[in-house]
């Protein structure tokens, strides 16, 4: 059992060192186009939700066009 314990320790610590290279700041390039990336990002990640928004505010003002035609 102790055996079974010891190699899992070993192989859950083998993959451990690429990760921690990940967290370093070499990873992290900065170049003239970093703030243009940004903004895209930041852009879609705002303006997908307020699309969302006005498609299903139509949809639903046409359903009640739709039910208050159907009621006369």
């Amino acid at each position: 059992m102790k055996r079974i314990a010891v190699v899992s320790f070993i192989l859950a610590l083998l993959p451990a060192t690429p990760a921690w290279a990940l967290d370093s700041y070499r990873y992290l390039h900065v170049t003239i186009k970093t703030p243009e990336i940004i903004f895209v990002f930041l852009f879609f990640l705002v303006m997908a939700p307020l699309i969302v928004l006005m498609i299903l505010y139509w949809y639903t003002a046409m359903q009640k066009d739709d039910q208050d035609d159907s009621d006369e």
